[in-house]
């Protein structure tokens, strides 16, 4: 049965968005006339500019509404997400106490040039995020945090050295696509190193998904709204899983 939807502003269904976004423009009348023409080129109706703000250097801001005829059929999307269930910290342990009688060893760092440790804290350090404690806090861990800026080389390095069930992977930084290209390489130097089969790898970040991460050979994505216990779990019942095969 269809599920026809269309974005929502006033009225259900009836088309409003706000967009915004930068022009190499001046922040002046012609400036936002300039938006306004671009957002009818786009396909948007009763196109509006609500607000600019001069960035300098001749780049501006917008803020602007339109309202769109498009819709999507919500009954015809297919997502692919992780399936397995969130246990909390107590009962993880508990698992994974019965099910593999042993610490499991992640590795986890933010790597190559990306300097935002924000991720992998939330999921690694004992503090974690939002009431849930990282994997520092859990007794069926045993969790290595190497940090920022740390090259693929190295953490495949320590992973081998640790003998690591998990290889835990945070990418804050989207520009131009770098988080993609950064997890490509790791993977790659993991294949060439015969490490890919011997470990889980996982990554995470804003811009990640579940889907986008086993298209770039990795296990598990957790994208934004993760937290430690969704990561916690995944591992600890797919471990669980191949250890009983």
């Amino acid at each position: 049965m269809k599920q026809i939807v269309r974005p929502y502003g006033d009225t259900l269904n009836d088309g409003k968005v706000q967009l915004s976004f930068a022009l190499p423009v001046t922040s002046d009348a012609q400036g936002k006339e300039a938006a306004r023409v671009l957002m009818l080129s786009m396909g948007f109706e009763e196109a509006e500019i609500t607000c600019m703000r001069d960035l300098g250097e001749g780049f501006t801001h917008f803020i602007a509404y339109g309202v769109t005829t498009a819709h999507v059929d919500t009954s015809r999307i297919r997502v692919k997400v992780v399936e397995t269930p969130v246990m909390d910290l107590e009962t993880t342990d508990a698992y994974i106490e019965e099910h593999l009688g042993r610490k499991i060893t992640v590795v986890g760092a933010c790597i190559e040039s990306d300097a935002h440790t924000v991720g992998i804290d939330a999921i690694m350090n004992m503090k974690g995020y939002n009431h849930r404690f990282g994997l520092e806090r859990y007794h069926g861990f045993n969790a290595i945090n190497m940090g920022a800026q740390v090259p693929s080389e190295e953490l495949l390095a320590r992973a081998r050295a640790e003998h690591a069930d998990v290889i835990l992977v945070s990418q804050v930084v989207t520009q131009k696509n770098i988080h993609i290209q950064n997890l490509t390489r790791l993977i790659e130097l993991a294949e060439a190193e015969n490490l890919r089969d011997k470990m889980l790898f996982i990554c995470g970040g804003p811009r990640l998904t579940h889907e986008l991460a086993l298209e770039l050979g990795y296990d598990a994505g957790f994208g934004p709204g993760s937290y430690a216990t969704d990561v916690a779990s995944f591992i600890a019942i797919t471990l669980a899983a191949r250890q009983g095969k």
